[in-house]
């Protein structure tokens, strides 16, 4: 084993892809969740893919205290990838304070807890909503590019999060951090075992749209079709779960094994590719030959009209790219629909 990694958020979407390839290259995974949106038989499913049960802790990471003591328990704890977190732009927007504390204290507890534990990485979960709207002369997106105003609670506990990171590592602190700003992670892993299942209604684009498709929800609400693109609706950059989860592993040995170039480091996740929702919508019926009933509704406050990423810098420097075709992401997310189907989940 390569050491043990504590995954914050490890039975939600990401964490639990990251736990699988963390796990395939040979690490030793702990997993803190408190299950709030996701479930226990995640884990079940994670050893079926691997064949490695990870530890699991159900823990909420508000809670300092038992925090701690899932370091002490695990010991030997080599580096953190921090997913726990509340996720929703829209959400968000109605519940400010939720967002706040979700989404902040946990990362100042973790970080407190680092040296005392003597933990030697932090990669920290960020997204693409730190940058705002971004002007067309920046587009697609670099790490250079300005950290502008966010259009949500969700954006803001972003941009926040990475000063606090920023701060802490500029204090020179026993650790090194990289952070990952991901554009939309979509799909499901290929076996179907695991895959995005938030619970209650979806607030991201794709499980709402899967549940469409199958009947579970009557109709997909595109919010506006009358946005500067060229039809009309939200164009964002798509990338596969597994290709996101992957580019974790490498920030965790690129950390682990002193290649990183400075203490702190960013970089952006994605393919490089803007796709409207309109077009997601048409590939994920080209795909899979089912239809999805939707219909145009106003905009959505808090979502922002355009980004992409340019990907070259975490291709080049953090030696990562996304493989996944669009068109393959959206029919392993219609396998993962059909799965759970057939577990009479959903």
């Amino acid at each position: 084993m390569k050491g043990k990694i504590l995954v914050t958020g490890g039975a939600g979407y990401i964490g639990s892809h990251t736990t699988v390839e963390l796990q395939a290259v040979g690490y030793e995974v702990v997993i803190v969740d408190n299950l709030s949106n996701s479930r226990a038989e995640v884990i079940d499913n994670i050893e079926k893919i691997s064949g490695i049960r990870p530890a699991f802790e159900q823990v909420d990471c508000n809670d300092k205290a038992a925090l701690d003591a899932v370091f002490k328990k695990h010991s030997g704890i080599r580096g953190i990838i921090h997913f726990a977190a509340s996720k929703a732009v829209g959400e968000s927007v109605e519940k400010p304070l939720l967002y706040y504390r979700n989404n902040i204290v946990p990362l100042v507890n973790i970080l407190e807890l680092m040296p005392i534990h003597k933990v030697e990485g932090f990669v920290f979960s960020s997204s693409c909503t730190v940058y705002g709207q971004p002007d067309a002369k920046n587009l697609p997106v670099t790490e250079t590019a300005p950290i502008l105003p966010a259009t949500s609670p969700y954006g803001n506990t972003k941009q926040i999060d990475e000063e606090i990171i920023r701060d802490t590592i500029h204090a020179s602190v026993p650790f090194k951090s990289i952070i990952l700003r991901y554009f939309n992670p979509i799909g499901a892993h290929p076996t179907a075992e695991i895959g995005e299942l938030p619970n209650g209604v979806p607030q991201n684009l794709v499980p709402f749209l899967t549940q469409t498709a199958m009947g579970i929800r009557k109709e997909l609400s595109v919010f506006g079709n009358d946005y500067s693109t060229p039809d009309g609706s939200c164009i964002r950059d798509f990338i596969n779960v597994v290709d996101l989860a992957k580019a974790h592993v490498v920030a965790v040995e690129r950390m682990l094994n002193n290649k990183s170039k400075a203490n702190l480091e960013y970089f952006n996740l994605g393919t490089g590719r803007g796709v409207s929702v309109l077009e997601l919508i048409n590939a994920f019926e080209k795909s899979t030959g089912v239809k999805v009933p939707y219909k145009i509704v106003a905009r959505r406050e808090g979502d922002i009209e355009q980004i992409w990423a340019n990907p070259r810098y975490a291709n080049e420097v953090l030696g990562w790219t996304a493989v996944e075709t669009i068109e393959d992401t959206l029919k392993s997310a219609w396998d993962w629909q059909l799965k759970l189907r057939e577990r009479k989940i959903m």
